[in-house]
């Protein structure tokens, strides 16, 4: 069965070390691991890393030998690659407006090298929302990418403000979808997270920040202005899936159904993200919250992510090869719905 995966990151040497070369980001590109080797890091932002395996460095940016092979020996046909963090959102807008300039000018001769293997989401720098439109724009017509990423929130900021739509507004006109991919909730609301510092990454604040940057784009009337907007979350849909019914209830008959943010939407919370929101297996191979997602929105809105190379592609095509669902819905969810949002 083909099998396209489609959040998968990457970087360069030169992106790597130009974040090391910054005042504002640690010099050191390792950590102590509890009593072992050095391992490598991941810088989200100055003040939050991921320490990593050793190798993990050299998987984001080796596409022709450790990434392929991979590829091979798990029966992955495809990779829809996009930038690894930090992406452009991390600094000021002339600088993330280059470092997105020469990131999807690389991803472009990646892909014109393996076109048969390789897909890309373009990198912008949100900051500027004219300026990511521009380029947005520029990678799609000119460099043959299939939508772009956005890392959550912009400095505190999500796409809900008006200032964005412009952004939106293209990616609509463009026909290309918004992968929204998790970062550390907003400096607003950090601090409640940071007596237990796992709790700001992966482990529950990256849900926590993609989750409610969705919902507020949903409460805001960007899906009744842009109907055609296309949005993308990873991890099974970042727990929305699990809450539509209460969204749904509460929005209807609960004390905040008259709210002036919600009240003159069209449809229901629901129904929006039924029409307007697509949701991958990246990060989550827990064969209960498949079915829940599943059950909720049913195949056609589901496509297969690995989360490369921050998540193994072994064990991610081993959960989707078992779930017990029809080989047609495996289908759509393996390849046919991705190669349909993102015309591959």
């Amino acid at each position: 069965m083909k099998r396209i995966a489609v959040e998968e990151h990457f970087s360069t040497p030169d992106y790597i070390s130009y974040i090391r070369s910054r005042e504002d980001y640690p010099k050191t590109g390792t950590v102590k691991g509890k009593g072992k080797k050095d391992l490598d890091v991941v810088w989200f932002s100055p003040d939050f890393y991921m320490p990593t395996c050793a190798e993990f460095g050299k998987k984001l940016v080796d596409v022709a030998e450790i990434r392929l092979r991979d590829m091979e020996e798990n029966g992955i046909d495809m990779q829809v690659l996009s930038l690894s963090v930090p992406g452009p959102d991390a600094f000021d807008a002339p600088t993330g407006a280059e470092i997105a300039r020469k990131t999807n000018d690389v991803l472009y001769k990646i892909i014109k090298e393996y076109p048969e293997k390789f897909a890309g989401l373009a990198a912008v720098a949100p900051q500027d929302p004219a300026v990511a439109a521009d380029e947005l724009e520029r990678a799609v017509n000119d460099l043959g990418m299939r939508g772009t990423k956005i890392n959550s929130n912009i400095g505190g900021e999500y796409l809900d403000d008006k200032k964005y739509w412009v952004l939106l507004e293209r990616a609509e006109k463009l026909g290309v979808p918004i992968y929204i991919h998790p970062k550390a909730p907003s400096p607003d609301i950090l601090k409640p997270f940071l007596k237990y510092p796992a709790l700001t990454g992966s482990m529950w604040g990256f849900s926590v920040d993609a989750g409610l940057h969705a919902m507020r784009l949903i409460c805001s009337g960007v899906f009744d202005r842009y109907p055609g907007l296309k949005i993308i979350l990873g991890h099974l849909g970042e727990a929305i899936p699990f809450w539509l019914w209460r969204i749904d209830n509460r929005w209807e008959e609960g004390e905040y159904a008259l709210a002036p943010t919600t009240r003159d939407l069209m449809k229901k919370p629901s129904q929006y993200f039924n029409d307007n929101f697509y949701v991958t297996t990246s990060g989550n191979f827990w064969e209960t919250a498949f079915m829940c997602t599943y059950a909720a929105l049913g195949p056609d809105r589901i496509m297969f992510a690995v989360d490369y190379p921050f998540e193994p592609n072994k064990p991610a095509v081993e959960f989707m090869d078992a779930v017990p669902i029809p080989e047609s819905d495996r289908e759509k969810i393996y390849h046919s719905n991705a190669e349909k949002v993102f015309s591959l």
